[in-house]
């Protein structure tokens, strides 16, 4: 097959370089290397399957034709991380949106109708609370404090429901919301092959903490017996699931035709909360670092909103494709904690 990846010098852009060649796909990489970085594609670069464009989605030149070339394409360019969208919420709104678009509109101006693939974010459903309170589990007082088990795990016909745009934070939630809703409509009136993922907590191999992640520092930090600054009392709770888990799950629901004009979440169902995720990485790193908690006013830039809880109903995934994960968050924190000390 013919492979381009957006973004793919990003973690999980790069992840799916790997996987379609050892797959022996041939694949066209294209990533300005804002948040992504050169080095992740340093060992595909003699691979003579392997092409790479530095080049912005926005003003590529070479997407048409690119786009004509590909039996599928995954969409993964984008600003991402908490920092960086509250650092940049105007090149977030403008990258996102934008760039989905031109993509979705140069296969539209082609004669071939590829697979799409658009990435999506958990982030879409906001703080969850209000689904707690419209499902009767809850009462405000009750959410206030903090109790993530007032919020239901999130499922796809769920209404999307992000916080107030004068906070910078939801520019990203926004402008994701804004790429479903172009792909939908492309596949609904173009009748193209549109696949909406809602990640939720990749993590892996390749992952920054620049932005935000929270496993890579955890695990930076940790290794190094520096204080684990966990923002926040740790409550909130998070689902992780290894990138090499991620790309397999995305291969079959892109192979699926009846994934086609849906939008599907990706991720684990395992929870976890972000203290006791502290604690397991100190602990399997051997570490002595001890855990400090952060005011979300300290760590961030402004007012935060947190999301207490981030569960997602996978059911959609299992029934399309019959998914399982191979890789436990133990296995995959000792296989980054041991890549963080040959580092160092």
């Amino acid at each position: 097959m013919h492979i381009l990846i957006t973004g793919g010098a990003g973690f999980i852009g790069s992840n799916l370089v790997e996987y379609h060649l050892r797959k022996g796909d041939i694949v066209h990489a294209v990533d300005d290397l804002s948040t992504g970085s050169a080095d992740n594609l340093t060992v595909f670069m003699n691979d003579q399957n392997f092409r790479f464009d530095q080049a912005d989605i926005l003003t590529w030149q070479g997407l048409d034709k690119a786009a004509a070339w590909a039996d599928r394409i995954y969409h993964m360019a984008a600003v991402v991380g908490v920092f960086k969208v509250l650092e940049e919420p105007i090149k977030v709104l403008a990258t996102n949106i934008a760039g989905c678009e031109r993509v979705l509109r140069a296969v539209q101006t082609g004669k071939w109708n590829p697979q799409i693939v658009i990435a999506s974010t958990s982030e879409v459903y906001g703080t969850g609370m209000h689904y707690a309170e419209d499902a009767g589990r809850g009462d405000a007082s009750a959410i206030r404090k903090a109790d993530p088990s007032f919020i239901p795990a999130f499922d796809e016909d769920m209404e999307p429901m992000v916080g107030s745009s004068v906070i910078s934070r939801w520019n990203y939630s926004i402008s994701k919301l804004a790429g479903e809703a172009f792909g939908m409509s492309y596949a609904r009136k173009q009748g193209m092959k549109v696949i909406v993922i809602r990640f939720f907590n990749t993590i892996g191999p390749r992952q920054t903490g620049r932005y935000g992640m929270v496993v890579p520092r955890f695990v930076r930090h940790a290794v190094a017996n520096e204080p684990i600054p966990v923002y926040g009392d740790g409550a909130q709770t998070r689902c992780f699931c290894d990138v090499r888990d991620t790309v397999i799950a995305l291969d079959k629901l892109a192979d699926e035709a009846n994934s086609y004009g849906q939008i599907i979440n990706v991720g684990s169902d395992r929870e976890i909360s972000i203290k006791e995720l502290a604690e397991l990485v100190k602990n399997r790193a051997g570490s002595s670092s001890p855990i400090k908690f952060v005011p979300l006013d300290e760590a961030y830039t402004e007012a935060f909103q947190e999301t207490l809880r981030r569960r997602p109903n996978l059911d959609k995934l299992h029934r399309l494709t019959g998914f399982a994960h191979r890789w436990t968050l133990e296995r995959t924190l000792d296989d980054l904690i041991n890549a963080e000390k040959s580092r160092r």
